[in-house]
């Protein structure tokens, strides 16, 4: 049995390090900017390129492992999961790289390929389905702000990538197999099932709201600064300037646990000295009423006794009734409704399964052929760097992704 932590703030923890983990999830949108380094360094043909782009594919959509997982283990066991495939794969892919050691096989790399992205899909699920419980009554706004990270996380890797390591694709893989790991142990022990939100704060709404603007302004703010990097060649001071601001932005959703931890401070206060007031109230009427006098008995009317035997008659019954569903008697079972949690047995004879299924194969599968191909696009068209292009496609996918989730919501909901 999970302990849960009762609260209105710890969700919001668990939300605002889920983002974090969101961010380091897109390491499989990676690819374009270090494939054309294997393809020369390596020396690779444009067929061994694309396999290697199948196995980036593979490992960052086989989620029916860590899906199973999560209802079996906890979210920080999961986390240490996708860290380990992570720091293996995206270790060994370095070492081949950096030329650290000679002439690695190729069905070596597209393993190591394979499991580094499958990180993404255990570091996703953990964070996705932990949140999503967390908050029942919004689960369509969770997802779509989650996801939306999950989006721009190209993005912010690509400035990490031309600001900070110099467009360095040895640099970027060693930041993966490191950076990716020592933030999942940093922020695991937030990512934990808590009291559900019961959706009754008013305030609800405008923590999701201020999140979401602080993701629409991270996202422009990337782009833009990107292609001005791009373009104006930036000095260093500057270059190291504009990923720290992107960091704190990255920080914003902490601001509402922080918030919520002030204002129950400044309540409590104030609820202290309201009680104080209320009891000395209480005490003067106290001492004005010690005269008044009350019989010891108060007569019981008739119909306080037939009513309390009819509700010891049904307390009786549904005891009854539950005590003979215990030992098998009787059988209640029933197969869950639309909106309700599905078991993989139930869920894949369903309709709506497969058509979801068909509709994110043929969506999902047109966009990862063109991430997988946008070095070489580029490269025909004349562009080196591809650092625009995927902060473009980043910027594209979190659109549709944010909202996706905040208009699924307001039409199911």
């Amino acid at each position: 049995m999970v302990t849960l932590k009762a609260g209105t703030r710890p969700p919001w923890v668990g939300l605002g390090a889920a983002v974090w983990v969101q961010i380091a999830s897109g390491n499989a949108y990676n690819f374009p900017l270090y494939s054309h380094s294997l393809k020369s360094v390596l020396g690779f043909n444009q067929h061994q390129l694309t396999m290697l782009g199948v196995a980036n594919d593979v490992g960052e959509n086989t989620g029916l492992l860590p899906g199973i997982a999560c209802n079996k283990f906890p979210p920080w066991s999961i986390l240490l999961i996708g860290s380990f495939a992570c720091f293996f794969g995206y270790g060994v892919l370095w070492l081949a790289l950096s030329r650290t050691i000679q002439s690695m096989p190729y069905w070596l790399l597209w393993l190591a390929l394979c499991v580094a992205t499958n990180s993404s899909a255990w570091l996703s699920t953990a964070v996705l389905v932990t949140n999503m419980r967390n908050f029942p009554l919004s689960r369509g706004t969770v997802a779509g702000i989650l996801k939306g990270y999950g989006g721009i996380s190209a993005a912010v890797f690509t400035a990490i990538y031309s600001m900070l390591l110099h467009s360095s694709s040895s640099k970027l893989l060693m930041f993966l197999a490191l950076g990716v790991p020592v933030l999942c142990f940093l922020v695991m022990y937030f990512v934990k099932a808590c009291a559900p939100a019961s959706g009754e704060d008013s305030s609800e709404n405008g923590h999701f709201l201020f999140i979401q603007a602080v993701l629409i302004t991270l996202s422009l703010y990337i782009l833009i600064t990107t292609i001005l990097d791009h373009t104006l060649h930036l000095s260093a001071p500057i270059s190291y300037t504009l990923p720290v601001i992107m960091f704190v932005l990255l920080m914003a959703p902490f601001a509402i646990p922080i918030k919520m931890t002030l204002c129950r401070t400044m309540t409590r206060k104030s609820g202290m000295l309201d009680r104080s007031i209320v009891s000395s109230d209480n005490l003067i009427q106290v001492e004005a009423s010690a005269d008044k006098t009350e019989p010891f008995l108060k007569t019981s009317s008739s119909a306080q006794i037939l009513g309390s035997f009819q509700e010891s008659d049904e307390t009786s019954e549904a005891a009854n009734m539950l005590l003979a569903e215990g030992e098998g008697a009787v059988k209640k079972k029933r197969k869950p409704k639309r909106g309700e949690d599905f078991r993989f047995s139930e869920a894949i004879i369903k309709a709506d399964f497969w058509l979801l299924f068909f509709v994110y194969f043929v969506g999902v599968g047109s966009g990862v052929t063109v991430l997988n191909n946008l070095a070489q696009i580029g490269i025909a068209q004349g562009v080196q760097d591809t650092t625009v292009l995927l902060s473009l496609f980043s910027f594209c996918n979190f659109v549709g992704r944010l909202g996706g989730g905040t208009i699924s919501e307001h039409f199911v909901s």
